[in-house]
């Protein structure tokens, strides 16, 4: 099989370029195996070396409110009154603990997301 650790920005791009020729190849097939190994290869080095910040918390906010179909009136009850919910996604309050806490126990929003980059 010959596969390589993917140590070099070469090595993943070479890797990248292997999995678009097998994407679609047989689950169980060589090409298939060769194909599940390459993806995790590639996940692996991505994580480590491209890894993805996760989204600002007021655009976690705005994303799931247009996922769920949600105005501002919407949030009222997790956030506050319509001003507090103002303020907030106007950036001008930033989010409390309590405000945390219940977006993500009701609009299942991750933590992560909702507490920011530090």
């Amino acid at each position: 099989m010959d596969i390589q650790p993917i140590k070099t920005e070469a090595n993943y791009d070479a890797a990248l370029l292997e999995i678009d020729a097998l994407w679609g190849a047989v689950e169980g097939t060589a090409d298939g195996d060769r194909l599940d190994i390459l993806l995790t290869l590639v996940e692996s080095y991505e994580a480590k070396h491209h890894p993805i910040p996760p989204p600002d918390p007021i655009e976690a906010i705005k994303f799931r409110m247009e996922q769920m179909n949600l105005t501002r009136k919407d949030l009222e009850p997790i956030i506050g009154s319509r001003a507090r919910v103002s303020e907030v996604i106007n950036r001008r309050r930033s989010l409390s603990l309590p405000m945390i806490r219940k977006l993500h126990s009701t609009l299942h929003i991750p933590l992560e997301s909702l507490i920011g980059s530090v």
